[in-house]
């Protein structure tokens, strides 16, 4: 089963569920101060690598189960050059979803190593049932950005790439 919005993570929690979770930790981020998304996380970036060229873009980290349930919904916009990363500790496998997620998006799930397996992209969706996104290969985490950015940046799958943070 999909987490919420654009983010993956769970294997028991039935959709019902998790709409009474996302809509419990949206409350919270507003009461918090928080405004949506995941944590800002400055300084960090993803480099992304195609030969001897390089892509590199502002990122912010989901690295906990709540941040990577809440992804990139209720957004309105990205700016080009940004992104978000889905980080895992293990391998992980699962489909996302764009439950609530308001901007078209291409997701890259990479290996442990960094070597990008699939590039999928997604359509927002508001009510259900959403599609759902499946690399269909355990992967260590996923890249989001605008749709088509990795195409016009010139990355397919095999091409590398790395997380930066200061």
């Amino acid at each position: 089963m999909p987490a919420a919005s654009s983010a993956s993570g769970f294997s028991s929690i039935s959709r019902e569920g998790l709409s009474s979770r996302a809509l419990l930790a949206a409350g919270l981020a507003v009461l918090t101060g928080c405004g949506g998304g995941g944590t800002a996380d400055p300084g960090a970036h993803a480099v992304l690598s195609h030969g001897s060229r390089e892509t590199t873009i502002s990122v912010e980290i989901a690295d906990t189960p709540v941040e990577r349930e809440r992804g990139l919904m209720g957004r309105t916009s990205l700016p080009a050059d940004a992104g978000m990363v889905f980080v895992y500790e293990e391998d992980h496998v699962g489909p996302f979803w764009m439950k609530d997620t308001l901007i078209p998006l291409s997701i890259a799930f990479y290996s442990d190593g960094g070597r990008i397996l699939e590039i999928l992209d997604m359509e927002p969706c508001k009510a259900d049932p959403c599609p759902l996104y499946d690399p269909r290969v355990a992967y260590r985490g996923a890249l989001e950005v605008n749709r088509g950015a990795f195409e016009g940046w010139g990355i397919s799958t095999g091409d590398r790439l790395r997380i930066t943070s200061p």
